[in-house]
């Protein structure tokens, strides 16, 4: 199979057999990984409304809205997605 193609400067260059590894471990975490991501958008989703200027928003919320933001953060392998666990949903509103 030929290498990839990638763009520097203009120039069309063939990524080396590393850099295609990696490149095509990276669209598995991806793929991989967008299950948990759908989740995590629902999960966002159900709480944008607390975001709201006129909602006063506990300590606890923001803290579980920031974690699964950065739920995300570093996921570059297919172990590192599978390994995810999505923060704890406070009690109450």
């Amino acid at each position: 199979m030929a290498n990839r193609i990638k763009n520097i400067n203009g120039v069309n260059v063939e990524m080396t057999d590393a850099e295609q590894t990696a490149f095509e471990a990276d669209i598995v975490a991806v793929d991989e990984g967008l299950p948990m991501r759908i989740k995590r958008n629902k999960l966002l989703a159900e709480t944008d409304w607390m975001a709201n200027s006129d909602v006063t928003i506990s300590d606890d919320w923001k803290t579980y809205r920031q974690e699964l933001r950065d739920l995300t953060n570093g996921l570059d392998t297919v172990e590192k997605v599978e390994a995810v666990e999505f923060p704890t949903k406070p009690s109450g509103e």
